[in-house]
């Protein structure tokens, strides 16, 4: 409990520490605990959404449900994925993209990036058909929380322990940890989603794929902003492969 604590704590601005205070150990084992988290904003998402469409267009909910999470989250996952634009955009080799993703000053990259990121996003969740749109809002952020959190497993920290943002470095799961973040990704996408769409829990594996051997190639390693962005990008890579299964 102590642990799924520190994960609504760490991925949320929501108010779980007047619960309790963890220990910090904790913080070391968030990851696992991702999707879970993904429940909260996920169903922020989905909530926002439905209550939203009863008045306003679908577009119009759609930015709404966006804004909804970011204001859980305090754009934690959006600031990673601004970092990680203008370190791989702007960097060439470790040390330069390291010292980009490091500043805060936000660069071209990063802005483009964002954008680009939220202009494709809400066209391609607007474009769904409109019963799939909110099962989709849930679905597509635990799940792709899940594939996002085997970072820690395939790649080591780029930095130290004291040069991380948070100060702390993830532990790798162990194989029953990943039994139980795969529980909290998955449980969504069994339970509201018809049988014949379940490939495309697909996309997101191979984006992964691809990030792992960028960030492999270029840092050896990940950051606390490759996860953001890893995640950001493995869900916008899930409404991509729902819009080609249903085109199919």
């Amino acid at each position: 409990m102590d642990r799924l604590l520190a994960a609504w704590m760490f991925f949320t601005r929501l108010p779980f520490w007047r619960i309790k205070q963890v220990p910090a150990e904790c913080f070391k084992h968030v990851v696992v605990y991702w999707p879970y988290a993904g429940w909260i904003t996920g169903g922020v998402m989905a909530g926002t959404f439905a209550l939203a469409s009863i008045i306003f267009s679908p577009a119009v909910s759609v930015v709404l449900a966006l804004l909804g999470r970011l204001l859980v989250t305090g754009a934690l996952h959006e600031d990673g994925l601004a970092d990680f634009c203008d370190g791989f955009g702007g960097g060439t080799g470790r040390e330069r993209t390291l010292a980009i993703m490091k500043d805060s000053h936000i660069g071209s990259y990063g802005v483009i990036g964002l954008v680009m990121y939220f202009l494709l996003l809400t066209l391609l969740i607007v474009d769904l058909p409109r019963g799939l749109i909110i099962p989709t809002l849930f679905v597509a952020d635990t799940w792709s929380k899940f594939i996002a959190s085997h970072l820690v497993n395939v790649l080591p920290y780029a930095r130290t322990a004291a040069e991380s943002k948070a100060r702390t470095v993830y532990e790798r799961m162990t194989p029953v940890e990943v039994l139980v973040a795969l529980a909290g990704g998955s449980v969504g996408l069994l339970l509201f989603f018809p049988l014949r769409l379940w490939m495309v829990g697909l996309a997101p594996v191979v984006m992964f794929g691809g990030l792992y051997l960028w960030m492999r190639r270029r840092l050896n390693g990940y950051t606390g902003d490759c996860c953001g962005a890893t995640f950001l990008l493995c869900e916008l890579s899930f409404y991509v492969g729902l819009h080609i299964l249903l085109a199919l």
